[in-house]
């Protein structure tokens, strides 16, 4: 998963960019980047590690101009090296720089497509197949002043040649700033204005707090297969440019990854995990009828508004048991096992006096491959707890992630082949309920009844780009499970040095 931003503007862009990528730092750690065009050149400075570690005063000093991308990654797949980090350009047509969010699933296909063409790809992110691919069609264009038509023309046909999830921000020196979503807008993207004296300045970003922190208006959602393109001058011009477009969001977005603030797809992602909890309470009242539960403890902090819910529909009270590290990075997207056992107890500590003699409940987002989960109870107990129950606001996670997000292999997923009673032996919970996906489903779509479908992957199996098999599972998974990551960690690399990268 990663946070994508671009913004057209009246002045210079490097600061809101910048503000808005940290508000985007929950959906990647791993490296961080931002473009500028100044005059017939890129400024781009990228390397691994967080916004604010990355940029100092003399990077963005250097970030000058009026038109800018930026970008925060974590790695579902190939190295982890500073090289990996995004935007990334070419230089011809024009000089193009491309930030992405998601993940294509025919990129080995795509890559021979383009060596074929004689291009040369310097990496293995499929998001710099993507750039190259948009480059060699907007290669086709004749005029030296690019049309919204022609730029529109150039993203329907990469439409044609890509599959899987894409949100994806592109500058183009001399023309303007291009953003486009996958068919079936699997992962967000959203568009926003502000008004200044000098005119309307024009923003993208992956999630609508970003337009938030910087002072732009929500203006909506970019919808499935649409492209928005917005010239150097500030012109605003929007076509859809895909056949049959599926509105059919991600569902663990919502879950997950999104900010509580946020609004995508007209959804509020706080609103839908309070509607979390009211499913999951409802359920637990069904099921639990006899339960000896004392007290609601959320884990911090994305299940903290459902536990909040749940308490509430169970008439318990809701205690905050846990003290969370604020500088511990996220453990879903830690690169590997041993990496994520090490970081749990750093990032949380038990409030004793919550805990000593009680039966609680423990309500966490998701439960992926277990390890997180076992650790938190194993500390609930160490604090005093007589019994521990476990919920989880989102159904069994039982199948693979191909669209971006890192749950790569079945046999790292706790609840694949088992049943609930097993999984609650194996994290040594007293009890354990999970979410049903149709409540989860039902909780997102009553904050926009417009949605019918979702992207539910993880849970049921269903890919809904329909290019899914077997042997595309087993191929992700050599790339992308525990061993594959720690074996390109020894890549990862700390180059701080800015480029400026020069049109001709």
């Amino acid at each position: 998963m990663c946070g994508i931003v671009g913004i057209v503007g009246r002045s210079s862009v490097n600061q809101p960019i910048y503000d808005a990528l940290t508000v985007l730092q929950h959906r990647g750690q791993d490296a961080a980047g931002i473009v500028t065009v100044d005059g017939s050149a890129f400024r781009l400075r990228k390397a691994n590690g967080l916004v604010k570690d990355v940029f100092e005063v003399k990077h963005m000093q250097r970030l000058q101009g009026n038109i800018g991308i930026g970008h925060v990654r974590y790695p579902t797949a190939g190295s982890s090296s500073a090289s990996e980090a995004q935007p990334f350009y070419v230089n011809s047509p024009f000089g193009i720089s491309l930030a992405h969010n998601g993940n294509l699933t025919n990129t080995v296909e795509l890559h021979e497509r383009l060596l074929k063409q004689r291009r040369h790809v310097n990496t293995t992110s499929d998001s710099e197949v993507l750039l190259n691919l948009l480059a060699d069609e907007i290669q086709q264009c004749k005029n030296e002043n690019l049309s919204a038509d022609e730029v529109f023309d150039a993203v329907a046909n990469v439409h044609t040649l890509i599959r899987g999830a894409y949100a994806v921000v592109a500058l183009i020196i001399g023309q303007g700033m291009v953003a486009f979503r996958d068919p079936f807008g699997i992962r967000p993207l959203v568009l926003g204005k502000q008004e200044t004296e000098n005119g309307i300045e024009y923003m993208i970003a992956s999630e609508s707090v970003a337009l938030d922190a910087v002072g732009f208006e929500l203006m909506r959602d970019i919808a499935p297969g649409e492209a928005v393109y917005i010239s150097q001058d500030g012109e605003l011009y929007t076509r859809q440019c895909a056949k049959d477009p599926v509105y059919a969001p991600c569902l663990f977005e919502f879950v997950y990854f999104a900010r509580p603030d946020s609004t995508i797809d007209k959804v509020s992602v706080y609103g839908s995990r309070v509607n979390m909890g009211a499913m999951l309470g409802e359920k637990i009242k069904r099921e639990w009828e006899d339960h000896d539960i004392d007290v609601i403890i959320p884990i911090p902090e994305t299940s903290c508004d459902t536990a909040l819910e749940i308490a509430r529909h169970l008439n318990l009270p809701y205690r905050q048991g846990f003290v969370k590290n604020r500088y511990i990075g996220r453990t879903f997207i830690m690169p590997g096992q041993q990496e994520r056992k090490k970081s749990v107890r750093r990032k949380l500590n038990a409030i004793g006096v919550e805990f000593k003699g009680k039966n609680v409940l423990l309500v966490d987002d998701s439960v992926v491959r277990g390890t997180t989960s076992e650790q938190i109870i194993e500390m609930a107990r160490e604090a005093g707890a007589n019994k521990v129950y476990f919920a989880s606001a989102a159904p069994e996670i039982r199948f693979p992630n191909v669209y971006g997000i890192d749950m790569p292999t079945t046999s790292e997923l706790i609840a694949h082949g088992r049943d609930v009673d097993e999984i609650s032996k194996i994290i040594g919970a007293d009890g354990m309920i999970f979410q049903d996906l149709k409540d989860l489903v039902e909780a997102v779509r009553m904050e926009n009844p417009e949605i019918k479908r979702f992207e539910t992957s993880v849970f049921d199996g269903n890919y809904i780009t329909n290019d899914v098999d077997q042997a595309y599972l087993d191929h992700i998974t050599k790339l992308r499970n525990d061993d594959a990551k720690a074996n390109r960690s020894k890549d990862i690399g700390t180059n701080l040095e800015l480029h400026n990268v020069c049109h001709p």
